[in-house]
């Protein structure tokens, strides 16, 4: 079973930035889209931003868009979550899950149910 690992959290104050990474315990492990997802206290996880194999297309969450950056490694099959401009409202812990096959179209890359395999998740904490 192919384990999906996350790095890059951390604690840090508003406007700071984060990398957060995400790669697969197996370096060719192939999927349709790599995506991020949070989840804070108390809150239901929510999409955060995505990525498809073929065309690497970003899709972005309206709350990050202008301010977080996705994109992939090839050669390293390593998926990166760039975030800027943090602020306390960022901070839950982050998630990133692969979906293997794009059946249902774009549509699905936000919904965390299409998605075949998580990670343990890395936390993000933002302080005023």
């Amino acid at each position: 079973q192919v384990q999906l690992v996350e790095s890059g959290g951390g604690l840090v104050q508003a406007g700071d930035s984060l990398r957060l990474s995400c790669a697969p315990s197996e370096r060719t492990f192939s999927y349709y889209a790599m995506g991020w997802f949070r989840q804070a206290p108390g809150k239901e996880r929510e999409f955060v931003a995505a990525i498809t194999w073929s065309d690497k297309n970003p899709y972005y969450t309206d709350s990050v868009k202008g301010r977080f950056t996705i994109s992939r490694d090839d050669g390293k099959n390593t998926v990166y979550l760039q975030m800027s401009s943090l602020n306390p409202e960022d901070t839950a812990g982050y998630y990133c899950a692969a979906m293997s096959q794009g059946l249902y179209g774009s549509d699905s890359l936000y919904v965390d149910v299409m998605y075949d395999y998580w990670g343990q998740g890395t936390q993000v904490t933002v302080s005023p």
